[in-house]
């Protein structure tokens, strides 16, 4: 006798991929998606050795602006994700085509490609995700504190950062 199926719950189904998704497998680009934000925003996980190709191909495929690239902490001894909200803009389109890539690194060593070279908008962006969790973006033309003064040290929003406590003014005036 056939086992009887039982239905699966909703939280152990599998995400279903997306439009995006779907065109990078059919490409044959590496990547895993994540559960859709509240708005329905595809978001892919890429790995740092594969997102220069994926996003690549996405600026190919049409996501021509880059509106965020951020840096997010998932929680002390846990990974940093550098994280790129990407927009397809056109003339003909009620509402703009969106998707999120992230690429989770590890906390000792978070090393990504600079997407500076596909969208020049990663300039500042990347640099405040250096400054501020310690993201080192390889190929970026001047990657250096934009907020923090060189000389600081620590990464403040990684959630294991522990505050001076005193500061010292240099060449103060």
């Amino acid at each position: 006798m056939a086992e009887e199926s039982k239905p699966v719950p909703a939280e152990e189904s599998a995400i279903q991929p997306g439009k995006v998704s779907q065109w990078l497998t059919e490409n044959g680009f590496e990547h895993e998606c994540l559960e859709p934000d509240v708005n329905g925003v595809e978001i892919l996980k890429v790995e740092a050795n594969f997102l220069l190709p994926t996003a690549t191909a996405l600026y190919a495929y049409g996501f021509n602006y880059l509106q965020c690239q951020g840096g997010i902490d998932m929680g002390p001894g846990e990974d940093l994700v550098s994280m790129y909200h990407l927009i397809k803009v056109s003339d003909n389109a009620d509402r703009p085509e969106e998707v999120r890539v992230k690429v989770f690194l590890p906390r000792e060593n978070p090393v990504v490609p600079s997407v500076y070279w596909i969208w020049k908008t990663a300039d500042w962006q990347e640099r405040e995700s250096y400054d501020m969790y310690g993201i080192i973006y390889e190929g970026h033309p001047d990657l250096k504190r934009i907020l923090m003064p060189e000389d600081w040290v620590g990464w403040p929003l990684r959630k294991d950062y522990i505050s001076p406590d005193f500061y010292e003014l240099q060449d103060a005036y």
